[in-house]
């Protein structure tokens, strides 16, 4: 269900949706130089993906075109987009937004997000993956330098920490669904779910840190170490911090919407009833 969102610590924590608020000037130049549209994109294929997945396990064999129209409505790469911008342009100041899109919008910049959403793109490969994670362990064992620095981007930007909140979060989003649909007569509360998630979270972690270190070792495998640092420079600059929390408080919002409508979904069709 839930891929690392990479770009708080409680399940209960409330984000409010977007109201809309006016968009710091520059906004769309960076949000273009980021390609923040095709991030959500390869969310969207992520998705559906998922959505193939899912079906196999919940209720296999069943459900045919209609299932995957159902999931490609949910993961919907436009709305989600929507709210993303919509966050952004609450949550980043017209000053932050200038020093974002110097960055983003320069060679190293560009060339940076190219590299991300190819990598992205290319783990959908379950045998790129695999690749990767047995050159990530060969570093590992070789105690190769360039880890110091995946460590230094991944701590800068509080990736395992910030994931593993989205993705309880998320799971938690799916059972609330599967019980709210009534379809399937199951009565739990939400401490039963808060348990069962949290038993996932050991699991969820280990999950997530595996992925992070295969996506940045593959993503950022051409950059120099400068060009990393200087990638890393930024992550730990004020801008840096305001936008990393904003893409995750972003995420969270689409995420625990989308996880919410698969487990309504998912039930319906586990009990007969297509929709």
């Amino acid at each position: 269900m839930f891929r690392p969102v990479i770009l708080f610590f409680a399940l209960a924590l409330a984000i409010a949706t977007p109201s809309g608020a006016q968009a710091p000037a520059g906004l769309d130049r960076l949000l273009s130089a980021m390609r923040l549209a095709e991030v959500m994109e390869i969310v969207a294929e992520e998705g559906r993906d998922y959505g193939e997945d899912l079906r196999d396990e919940m209720f296999p064999g069943r459900g045919g075109d209609r299932w995957s129209q159902v999931v490609a409505r949910i993961y919907d790469a436009g709305p989600t987009t929507e709210v993303m911008t919509a966050y952004l342009a609450e949550t980043l100041s017209a000053e932050q937004v200038s020093e974002l899109t110097v960055f983003f919008a320069s060679p190293l910049g560009m060339r940076i997000t190219d590299l991300e959403l190819t990598a992205r793109r290319a783990l959908a490969d379950v045998k790129i993956e695999d690749t990767v994670a047995l050159k990530v362990e060969a570093m590992r064992a070789d105690q190769d330098p360039r880890l110091d620095l995946i460590d230094q981007y991944v701590e800068a930007n509080d990736l395992i920490e910030l994931n593993v909140a989205s993705g309880m979060n998320a799971n938690f989003a799916f059972y609330q669904g599967l019980v709210e649909s009534g379809v399937l007569g199951v009565d739990l509360s939400d401490e039963d779910m808060l348990n069962d998630v949290w038993a996932q979270e050991p699991a969820l972690r280990a999950e997530t840190e595996d992925w992070l270190y295969i996506f940045l070792t593959l993503a950022y495998e051409p950059l120099s170490d400068e060009e990393l640092l200087a990638y890393i420079d930024l992550s730990r600059s004020g801008a840096g911090r305001v936008l990393n929390h904003a893409l995750f408080a972003g995420f969270d919002i689409v995420f625990r919407r989308i996880s919410r409508e698969m487990g309504i979904a998912a039930a319906q069709f586990m009990s007969g009833q297509d929709i």
